[in-house]
């Protein structure tokens, strides 16, 4: 993998953030329960957000099951429903993709299993558990797998050790340490970008992000990663997608609350972020938490 190739390989549009979308446009919206919500309550408000990437530029739409977890709706419920709601989740995606009048994508969600941020959360024991309902519900809608915001490596290897056998390319995306204490890049676990990189070519994804993390330190994520895959001779495609509020305490859980956003993530003031990425060779672009269709729309007109 060259220097040269990654920056001609041909940018891969993704959407933005679901949850405060939904919110924004009136979707019932609550905590603990999150995006989940309104699966239930407002699928045709979900199905609408997911036009409204496709509409603003998105190629590749990611399923709202983030939040179909028990973290987020609850033991019992999530052992009722969490097939039929990870399933619904797929079917409102896909239909907003099949309406599209150009090639659209979806992306089966696998959130971090036990709480975002939190490493320290993670049950392997349970991993089959929780990831299996999601696994069944979603798979007859998806074209590709994204195991999203993991903040360590262990339950990145863990969701992979679990995917069906069907052929789907899988995405892995690492969210980051807010602030670099020692000019090493770090997932929220405190392991190297570097060594995530080495695991995610051993596990053969086809595509590595950074989401869920303030834009400041994905530059330098973007670079370890491809130093370190550039070493290993493997090409991995490179992306990312940022969130749009402030950085967050060591021991926040992601989706405690609506933080307040950064007013200088704007649409313009996030498209100068993902112009530096895109010109360190990432093609896989988006937006994470706080992130919308007005941003994704600038994107896609201004990045090549």
């Amino acid at each position: 993998m060259t220097e040269t190739s990654l920056r001609a390989a041909p940018l891969v549009m993704l959407d933005g953030g679901m949850g405060r979308e939904l919110q924004r446009r009136g979707a019932p919206f609550r905590q603990p329960e999150w995006s989940a919500l309104a699966l239930t309550e407002a699928p045709d408000q979900v199905e609408a957000v997911h036009a409204a990437y496709i509409a603003s530029g998105s190629d590749v739409i990611t399923s709202n099951s983030y939040a179909v977890v028990p973290f987020h709706i609850g033991e019992q419920r999530f052992a009722r429903e969490g097939r039929a709601l990870a399933a619904r989740a797929g079917e409102l995606a896909r239909r907003a993709a099949d309406s599209s009048v150009r090639p659209v994508r979806v992306a089966g969600s696998l959130p971090p299993l036990f709480g975002s941020y939190r490493p320290d959360l993670f049950e392997p024991q349970r991993v089959a558990e929780v990831l299996t309902p999601l696994l069944q519900g979603l798979a007859p809608h998806v074209d590709l797998w994204l195991a999203e915001t993991q903040s360590a490596i262990a339950e990145a290897q863990a969701i992979h050790a679990h995917l069906p056998d069907d052929g789907k390319p899988f995405w892995l995306s690492f969210t980051l340490q807010d602030e670099e204490t020692d000019g090493v890049p770090r997932l929220r676990s405190g392991e190297p970008v570097a060594e995530a990189a080495r695991a995610a070519a051993g596990m053969g994804v086809a595509v590595l992000l950074f989401n869920c993390s303030q834009p400041e330190v994905i530059g330098a994520a973007i670079d370890a990663a491809r130093e370190t895959l550039t070493g290993l001779a493997v090409e991995i495609a490179i992306g990312a997608y940022a969130n749009a509020f402030p950085p967050q305490p060591k021991q926040a859980t992601a989706n405690d609350g609506l933080d307040p956003l950064r007013e200088d993530l704007d649409p313009p003031g996030y498209l100068h972020w993902v112009a530096d990425w895109r010109a360190r060779g990432a093609s896989h672009l988006g937006g994470c938490c706080g992130i919308g269709p007005e941003h994704i729309a600038l994107l896609a007109q201004r990045l090549v």
